[in-house]
């Protein structure tokens, strides 16, 4: 049986996927963080901040794997949201929202920027027979 041959990642979604796991720890955290300071509204469970952090967290690195279609790519974008507005009962996650929002859109760009770079030096060195 011969080895199972990897496929090529390209910049963007090695990016993505990088900063979409390291997220999911802070979103998981954030959650704690609603959970501690009892910062749900009245009448909701506190519990159900963790039960937010720890499925938005997952969610995350699920997406994490399929960060070579645009739809995960447009998805994670959406968490992005939802980490932002996690910042009307933690005003704090503003600040890991920005963060890792600024990185998830520089990553988006640059690793695209990358990939397209990339692309175009591989068919030149086929063109010139390198």
């Amino acid at each position: 049986m011969s080895p199972r041959v990897r496929r090529d990642r390209g910049a963007r979604e090695s990016l993505l996927s990088v900063i979409l796991g390291f997220e999911s720890i802070v979103a998981f955290l954030g959650g704690l963080s609603v959970y501690g300071l009892r910062a749900l509204p009245q009448g909701i469970e506190p519990w159900w901040g963790i039960v937010a952090g720890a499925v938005l967290g997952v969610l995350m690195i699920l997406l994490a794997g399929f960060t070579r279609h645009t739809w995960a790519v447009v998805a994670g974008g959406a968490l992005q949201v939802v980490v932002a507005l996690g910042a009307f009962f933690v005003p704090a996650l503003l600040i890991a929202a920005a963060v890792f929002g600024a990185l998830y859109v520089y990553a988006t760009i640059k690793g695209g920027a990358l990939d397209q770079r990339n692309a175009s030096l591989s068919r030149e060195a086929e063109k010139n027979g390198d």
